[in-house]
């Protein structure tokens, strides 16, 4: 679960991790107010505004039809009022959003941490996430924050430093000293990152994130060093563990059909293909793609209806599938062994007639417990659904059907 920059400051203020403070606003008119209130706090004329959409590059990102960019420095309330007003309601694309980009419901209005001091500032990266390779969470730090990590990684290899943690040790003092010497950081600025480093992975452990990523965090000019930005994500898995960060999903960041098929207990991802896919199991999902592929189709989605296929899980994975007009054929693929292949069948068939007539071709593979029987049912059925046992069957089916696209 991905969440905005403000609540994942939120988490990191919690585990006494020095933040960016700000204040978020959803108008033009609360962000002036909100400005207010911290320069009257920091004893500053500028604040920074920050547009919260679930995305990166947003401060090289624009509005559409416009050149507000995504963060923007306001020397003064009425500036912080303009950049609001172009941000708030508006579409911004990053590198990262694509053309379409995502709509600004709201914005950050953050002090401004680059005051003048006995040293100059400095930007670095720091991000915290699972190695699977090396089953361990590593630590990567870098000098050069600010940019994307990735264009870091291609041109600057050398100025990334990793530290991978074992889960079951968790972080020594002496890993956190290293990757504070790997900055270079001396005198107080060390002792600030080596307390940084600790008090961030711990907030990482303890929330089960599988991602957090600050960029950049900032060394200021009297040597604190502070996180300037929070890019967070949970692990939708243990959110059972954390019902106060499971308050912080947005679902108007995430795809429709996406939040939809979560209310259904469904696991479903938009693609971009025209074939829809229904199938219990992710790993026999992955095949169903792949055979998709093969055919000479694309899959139009990841859908992962589980264990218990019935008439009802059917019927909302159809709604959802129907609802992308891309969608030019679906197959059902669908092994019987906790649930029965004709239990699934009859479900099939419920929830066609429950729709209506459906548009488009339908092919339904059973294999596993009862799968002559299923076959039997959809067979008889009389509705326009194509049954298949084996594999290889399924595929010719779908190579027919794409073909006559």
């Amino acid at each position: 679960m991905n969440i905005h920059e403000y609540q994942g400051k939120e988490i990191l203020k919690r585990y006494g991790v020095r933040i960016q403070e700000g204040i978020v606003a959803e108008s033009p008119e609360k962000a002036v107010e909100a400005a207010k209130q911290i320069m009257a706090q920091t004893n500053s004329k500028f604040v920074v505004v920050k547009s919260q959409i679930h995305a990166g590059g947003r401060g090289k990102g624009k509005v559409k039809g416009g050149e507000q960019r995504g963060v923007a420095l306001a020397k003064s309330v009425d500036e912080v009022r303009d950049i609001a007003k172009n941000l708030i309601g508006n579409v911004l694309v990053t590198h990262q959003t694509g053309p379409e980009g995502k709509k600004v419901n709201k914005v950050l209005v953050a002090q401004d941490v680059f005051y003048p001091g006995e040293t100059e500032p400095k930007e670095m990266y720091l991000g915290i996430l699972l190695d699977r390779s090396k089953a361990c969470n590593v630590i990567m730090a870098s000098t050069e924050g600010g940019m994307d990590i990735e264009e870091v990684a291609e041109k600057t290899p050398e100025k990334i430093v990793k530290e991978w943690i074992d889960p079951a040790v968790g972080l020594q003092p002496f890993q956190a000293r290293k990757i504070a010497f790997g900055l270079g950081m001396t005198g107080e600025a060390f002792k600030e990152m080596v307390k940084f480093v600790t008090s961030l992975y711990k907030a990482y452990v303890d929330t089960d994130a599988s991602m957090f990523e600050i960029n950049p965090v900032l060394k200021t000019s009297d040597n604190k060093i502070m996180a300037v930005d929070a890019k967070v994500n949970i692990d939708d898995n243990a959110l059972y563990r954390h019902p106060d960060l499971a308050s912080y999903r947005d679902v108007t960041e995430e795809d429709p059909l996406e939040v939809e098929a979560s209310a259904n207990d469904l696991n479903y991802v938009k693609l971009d293909g025209n074939v829809g896919c229904m199938v219990n199991g992710a790993g026999l999902a992955m095949a169903t793609m792949d055979i998709i592929k093969l055919s000479g189709g694309e899959p139009a989605n990841f859908l992962d209806v589980g264990g218990g296929a019935n008439a009802k899980t059917v019927e909302a994975g159809f709604r959802i599938i129907l609802k992308d007009p891309n969608v030019k054929a679906i197959l059902i693929n669908i092994f019987g062994g906790i649930v029965r292949c004709d239990r699934v069948a009859t479900g099939v068939v419920e929830a066609y007639k429950a729709i209506g007539d459906i548009p488009v071709p339908i092919i339904v593979r059973l294999q596993g417990t009862n799968a002559a029987e299923g076959a039997k049912i959809i067979d008889e059925s009389g509705l326009k659904v194509q049954s298949a046992v084996e594999l290889k069957e399924a595929a010719e089916k779908v190579r027919q059907v794409v073909a006559a696209l």
